[in-house]
């Protein structure tokens, strides 16, 4: 009978008034340590007594009569199906029973009975009605962001409906709001009436409007649907396919009175707004002809930027990564890293020297480091600023990276206590592909960062250009719609919205461990930059900016109106900060020199000495006993995990590096598989990443053993190799190369002890991460004073395979080496690993397996750390001759740069009439060709290995070896590619120009490699006719 009354009240429509009567009457308790709470206290319904029958013992027998008239109504008597018809069509009390007709009655008295039941509210209206709610709460959830009040120029640039509706709104005026209304629903209020905003409805258990009341009338619904969702915060959240997740977002913006600040709080975000626009003030006042980035205009970041800091802190978090662009990084330095302010207002002395090394940076690039106590949750917090150039979005996966890496080598699998936080612009965010590429690592094993806060300052113009002009999307943020990420668009003139919503997107991220997106919805009070006139292009908007107040003004006098601060205190609050800015810059004129390290974004004290020297500038032997290859080379032949099921020809794969074990010798394969398994064992983490690296995209790695009866079951045998060895990741990427190879420059970028290491599908496909290399690989020492050891592994050669799968551009790293090709350099006992210090980066083309592993060794062995780019070969993974004996690789070896001719050429230097330089997969082919004609004893071959720094000594020496000798620089690239144009100057400056150098190769062409397969072979044939026919150049200057 329960179900029966409970049935009939929750079909039946309420008014106002009946639900005021019938709410429970609340009791308040005072339990220990004060806290209020609130029981509900006993109350009688007394709509059970206008029907007396449902009472006492007839209960049990009405419930019967009720299951069997749902099974049938013709199962009872009449009366009784009219009074359950009654019931469930919402009769009031009392009114759902009617006398049965008597026994002699007339059919038009049943008739009148029958009558009563369509007297009775519809049963079909009063559920469209519900729907009808139910909808409009819904489209308020999915659409209230589009007419949300976000703009605070009131200008807005979305293409929505924009009409904003009043703060602190009362009042449904139904006819205005049924227009109002009519974008979100689609057809206005689904049906409902005026009529119907009085009238009480029960909530759905998808909304948290009600609190802790389940039913409201319709004004009062749509009165809290518009506070929630149409104030200045506009949600974006119906996409995301969690239901958990939705409801959790529901809750922290629908429950009422939810965005309450205590006084204390007000008043900290008040001295933050302080901070974050009276230091623009102050640059502006000091320096108003410089290029600085400001921030006026969001101010609010400031705040914001805390605020989420300040919340993760309290959840656990220990260390946070920031990348942001120039606007407002200054700002950020100051007032959320804490820079000195001195050392910020510095930067822009004139006068002012450089002590590093290297060309330095704009103020507006710098990174910085920093660790302090964070006031608010009490706790030790690191806080780390990437250095990052103009190409905005370029550092988001370099932050993602280091932060990765972080969480790695602290053990945080689940990212609790280090996280990142990424600042971008609304034109960059919508624009940049980096974006997009970065948001899919987010979710992905060996790229996840357990969730991104990311701010995006949306000054609703980028340089010069409307948003209609530079995006299709209606808001800049759609792309984190890909990875269901919530987006919380916010008012920035309302800091105390902008507070809210960063605490939620704290919460989110500790709760979730997803991405987020908050954007701050702002403008931009100057142009560009400060020296840049925005009214040539945008007069309407900067008419607007113009007149509009400032948003700690605005805020300032609304505290005040309030009475939370006086204004004498405020003013107080403003010159007290006003003083800290003009001692600063009083103490800022006595710097005489700019360290550039004391702006490095990721120190290692305990790799550098205290002034950030190497400790040595000596290379030990990176060669290792024989009994480790052997060890290292059985487990590289074998399965380690018992019941373990490999494919066949993967059988035959490990089957043939254990024969080379016994014999002693190792391809390339085994020689990686050497110095990976080696520097493991020594406690070195390595971490290989890019397209298909667990496999090889040659099938010549197998790193990654897989089940064939299982499926994800895997083997990693390098994780095998001693108890206490380090950790080794590999992991096959996304089909990305900007993302994944910035992600893992940053990874390089935690910690000097880890051989990191990014391996393109092909080697051509590096140019999609041209910009990580141009900007950051490349120059990073120089601009940053920050070293990496990241390795890029390019496969490279040409083999008839086409344009495309050929040339890894060896030409472009080249052009970009900063040695001097004009100038030998002094000659020292530690001339090698000089060079290597003073280089921007390290280019080799390795022709042995042996080298190979020397090579990616040194990478770790040597006291500091540099790029190094390694042209790998296709072809010679398998090539019978290109194998190396474990002698080469024993203690006492070391990295050849430059190896020489050990033949009959060697031995009768004086006969020698043509030495080849070259480098690479070419040096077989050569060789084989001087064998087919006899020339053994005739033409020497000279491999140079490493190709930068150049080996200038080693090529010297080679040179005067062979005095009666033409020199010939040989290569199977085109001669406006390669390497020909990097060493034939240099080879030049090591004879001091006495002999000519001349050129054996390719053609010049647009294109890396021909198309066609006999046409490749013929060019071949000619560049090897060329470097062996003695006459080729007789007679030629």
């Amino acid at each position: 009978m329960h179900r029966l009354r409970t049935t009939v009240s929750r079909l039946r429509p309420l008014t106002a008034a009946q639900t005021a009567q019938s709410r429970p009457q609340h009791r308040l308790i005072v339990t220990r340590g004060s806290l209020r709470t609130f029981q509900p206290g006993r109350h009688l319904n007394t709509s059970v007594a206008s029907e007396p029958f449902l009472n006492g013992t007839s209960s049990n027998y009405v419930e019967e009569m009720y299951y069997a008239w749902l099974e049938n109504p013709k199962n009872v008597h009449k009366s009784w199906d009219i009074f359950f018809r009654n019931a469930n069509a919402g009769a009031p009390p009392g009114s759902a029973y009617q006398s049965p007709p008597p026994l002699g009655g007339t059919i038009q008295g049943l008739g009148g009975v029958q009558a009563q039941v369509g007297a009775q509210p519809n049963i079909e209206k009063l559920v469209a009605d519900h729907l009808a709610v139910q909808s409009l709460i819904r489209a308020y959830q999915v659409r209230g962001h589009h007419i949300a009040k976000l703009d605070p120029l009131d200008i807005s640039c979305v293409d929505f409906d924009d009409t904003p509706c009043a703060v602190g709104f009362q009042n449904v005026e139904f006819s205005h709001y049924k227009d109002r209304l009519s974008d979100l629903t689609a057809g206005g209020l689904y049906g409902l009436v005026e009529s119907d905003l009085d009238k009480v409805f029960r909530l759905p258990t998808t909304t948290f409007i009600g609190g802790n009341e389940s039913a409201l009338p319709l004004r009062e619904i749509i009165r809290r649907l518009e506070t929630a969702y149409c104030q200045h915060i506009g949600v974006e959240f119906m996409f995301i396919n969690d239901m958990e997740q939705c409801q959790w977002i529901r809750q922290k913006f629908e429950t009422p009175g939810t965005m309450q600040f205590s006084l204390e709080e007000k008043r900290t975000l008040l001295a933050r707004m302080i901070r974050s626009t009276r230091f623009e003030e102050f640059l502006q006042r000091k320096w108003s002809s410089e290029k600085r980035f400001g921030l006026e205009g969001c101010e609010s970041l400031i705040p914001a930027l805390k605020t989420i800091i300040d919340k993760s802190s309290q959840s656990g978090v220990e260390s946070v990564i920031m990348g942001m662009p120039h606007r407002g990084r200054l700002n950020v330095l100051a007032n959320v890293i804490r820079k000195e302010l001195e050392q910020i207002f510095c930067q822009f002395d004139s006068k002012l020297e450089a002590a590093d090394e290297g060309s330095g940076d704009v103020k507006y690039h710098l990174g910085m480091y920093h660790k302090r106590m964070n006031r608010v949750s009490d706790r030790q917090i690191t806080l780390s600023l990437m250095a990052n150039p103009s190409h905005l979005e370029a550092v988001d996966p370099v932050v993602q990276g280091k932060t990765k890496a972080e969480q790695f080598y602290c053990g945080d699998t689940e990212g609790k206590r280090v996280m990142s936080i990424l600042l971008h612009g609304d034109a960059a965010f919508a624009g940049q592909g980096i974006v997009y590429e970065t948001f899919h690592l987010s979710d992905l094993p060996s790229y996840t960062t357990h969730g991104t806060i990311h701010v995006v300052v949306n000054n609703q113009i980028g340089f010069t250009t409307d948003p209609r002009m530079a995006r299709s999307s209606p808001y800049p943020t759609d792309v984190a719609r890909v990875v269901n990420a919530p987006i919380f668009h916010v008012n920035a003139d309302d800091p105390e919205a902008v507070m809210f919503v960063c605490n939620v997107a704290a919460e989110w991220r500790n709760t979730f461990h997803k991405d987020v997106v908050v954007d701050l919805v702002c403008y931009r009070r100057n142009g560009h930059n400060e020296m840049d006139e925005p009214m040539f292009t945008q007069p309407l908007m900067y008419k607007q900016i113009k007149k509009q107040k400032g948003g700690l003004k605005k805020y300032a006098e609304k505290l005040i109106t309030e009475g939370v601060v006086g204004v004498q205190e405020y003013e107080e609050e403003v010159a007290r900060y006003d003083k800290i800015c003009e001692d600063a810059y009083t103490r800022s004129k006595d710097e005489k020199i700019l360290h550039i390290k004391h702006w490095l974004d990721s120190p290692w004290p305990e790799f550098f000495t205290l002034d950030g020297q190497p400790r040595t500038m000596t290379c030990p032997s990176t060669g290792i006993s024989e009994q480790e290859l052997i060890h290292i080379g059985n487990i590289a032949s074998s399965v380690p995990v018992e019941d373990f099921t490999i494919h066949g020809g993967l059988s035959r794969i490990l089957k043939g590096r254990g024969n080379m074990v016994n014999q002693r010798v190792c391809d390339w394969a085994l020689g990686e598989y050497m110095a990976f398994g080696s520097l493991l064992k020594e406690g070195i983490h390595v971490r290989l990443s890019g397209q298909d690296v667990e496999r090889g995209t040659f099938s010549h790695r197998h790193h990654v053993l897989h089940d064939q009866n299982v499926d994800k079951r895997i083997c990693i045998p390098m994780n095998y190799i001693s108890s206490d060895q380090a950790p080794y990741t590999v992991c096959n990427s996304s089909l990305s190369e900007y993302g994944v190879l910035g992600f893992e420059l940053g990874f390089a970028m935690a910690s000097p002890n880890a051989l990191v290491l990014w391996e393109a599908q092909f080697g051509d496909f590096h140019n999609t991460a041209q910009c990580i290399i141009d900007q950051f690989i490349s120059s990073g020492q120089a601009k940053w004073v920050r070293q990496n050891g990241i390795v890029l592994l390019l496969p490279h050669g040409m083999e008839g395979m086409g344009p495309e799968h050929s040339s890894a551009r060896p030409e472009r790293f080249l052009q970009m080496c900063n040695d001097d090709p004009d100038v030998f350099p002094k000659l020292s006992e530690d001339f090698a690993v000089r060079q290597l210090y003073d280089c921007n980066w390290i280019v080799v083309n390795c022709s042995t397996p042996a080298n190979y592993f020397h090579v990616l060794r040194r990478q770790i062995l040597q006291p500091f750390r540099k790029p190094l780019i390694v042209f790998t070969p296709k072809s010679l993974l398998r090539h019978p001759e290109a194998k190396s004996s474990f002698v080469e690789m024993l203690p006492g070896t070391h990295f050849k740069r430059v190896i020489p001719d050990d033949g009959p050429a060697a031995s009768s230097p004086e006969k020698v009439k043509r030495v080849v330089f070259c480098t690479g997969k070419i040096y077989y082919e050569l060789t084989r060709e001087r064998k087919n004609r006899g020339m053994d004893d005739t033409v020497a071959i000279v491999r140079i290995e490493q190709l930068s720094p150049f080996p200038f000594d080693l090529v010297k020496s080679e040179s005067d070896l062979y005095p009666n000798a033409d020199l010939v620089w040989c290569q199977e690239e085109h001669k406006n590619q390669g390497y020909y144009d990097y060493v034939k100057p240099r080879i030049r400056t090591t004879i001091n120009r006495g002999r000519p150098v001349w050129y054996a190769g390719r053609e010049p062409a647009a294109a890396p490699a021909t198309g066609n397969k006999q046409t490749h072979l013929n060019e071949l044939q000619r560049l090897l006719d060329t470097a062996f026919d003695l006459e080729a150049f007789a007679g030629k200057v």
